[in-house]
């Protein structure tokens, strides 16, 4: 019996390390618009550096144009990346901005895209100044076909299966504008071989009623159920989601949520304690994976001691399933390297 015994424990204790391997090897490291920390955003090199840094996921922001196309970028205007006032000046609307919707692709390819900029009062500077520095080489804004391609291109000849993550941008304001963005964007991951839950996909938004509808209406009707992901910002418009009532309707609708890091270790003080919001994820089936985490001067919260500790906390204090960060060389770094 003593022997028995004995043989039990020790299945247990593998049994148990094969769960905490699998568990580590679970979570995935989202490359935040690429390789963003090191080379201009959404551009297909930063993209390419994200890929070879060994993310899992690599997020794809998509917006419409003017002529119906879908391209890869954060905004809904050209003006923070691109050198649209200077090539087009006449082109703004009446806000001062220069709305990828009002151009074609062909003008689109004609801007010169940049790192990322911030105008105060006419003074433009980077709003990361260590990253790469503004206005330096040149390059220019992809399709989302160019770029699933490009990671579909590199898969088969690396021997990997990266996936993707795109982002449907603001699609109330494209509606509004006579597009619909869901639509054409599940139409092009159905072409390039993503239908399943199975497939290396997550489609993400901000818009409760725009991911109510992609589950309802339009992945039926493409006859495509890939997995959702309900992004929450810290706004008060999302507070009824971090509540039990609230999670559990969410979970009706998506596989995921993707709240700001704040919402799961607020940055209101030096200790580092944990909401119930992964712990009632968790409990309603929804993997989660917050953003963004950066080790720029100053995007490190005061809880952590640096970039890699907030990175432990979150992966294995809160015990998220992934991340989204600009620098994913660090996270997948310290994934790989970790020893719970």
């Amino acid at each position: 019996m003593r022997k028995l015994e004995a043989q039990l424990k020790i299945v247990g204790v593998t049994l148990m390390a094969a769960t905490s391997s699998n568990a580590l090897a679970q979570k995935i490291v989202v490359a935040h618009r690429g390789a963003s920390g090191y080379l201009p955003e959404h551009t297909l090199e930063a993209k390419a550096m994200a890929y070879a840094m060994g993310a899992h996921y690599i997020e794809q922001d998509v917006v419409m144009t003017k002529d119906d196309e879908l391209i890869v970028l954060h905004d809904l205007t050209l003006d923070r990346t691109t050198d649209v006032a200077t090539r087009f000046p006449a082109r703004a609307r009446a806000d001062g901005k220069h709305y990828v919707v009002d151009f074609t692709l062909d003008e689109i390819r004609s801007l010169r895209v940049g790192e990322g900029v911030r105008d105060r009062n006419g003074n433009v500077t980077a709003i990361y100044d260590s990253r790469f520095p503004v206005g330096k080489s040149r390059f220019r804004i992809s399709t989302l076909a160019e770029e699933i391609e490009m990671i579909q291109g590199m898969n088969q000849s690396t021997g990997k299966d990266i996936g993707i993550y795109p982002e449907i941008k603001s699609p109330a304001f494209h509606q509004q504008e006579g597009k619909d963005v869901s639509a054409a964007l599940i139409q092009t991951l159905k072409a390039y071989g993503y239908t399943s839950k199975q497939d290396k996909a997550f489609v993400q938004t901000f818009d409760f009623d725009e991911l109510r509808r992609l589950h309802e209406e339009v992945l039926p009707n493409a006859g495509v159920s890939v997995r959702l992901v309900q992004l929450i910002g810290a706004g008060n418009a999302y507070e009824w989601m971090l509540k039990p009532k609230g999670i559990a309707k969410v979970a009706q609708y998506a596989d995921g949520i993707g709240p700001d890091k704040g919402l799961i270790i607020p940055n209101d003080g030096s200790a580092a304690e944990t909401t119930n919001l992964v712990d009632l994820a968790h409990a309603n089936n929804l993997v989660v994976h917050p953003y963004t985490f950066r080790l720029d001067p100053d995007q490190v919260p005061g809880y952590a001691s640096d970039f890699e500790h907030l990175l432990e906390l979150h992966l294995y204090k809160a015990d998220v399933d992934g991340l989204f960060t600009d620098f994913p060389d660090r996270a997948t770094k310290f994934l790989n390297s970790y020893q719970p």
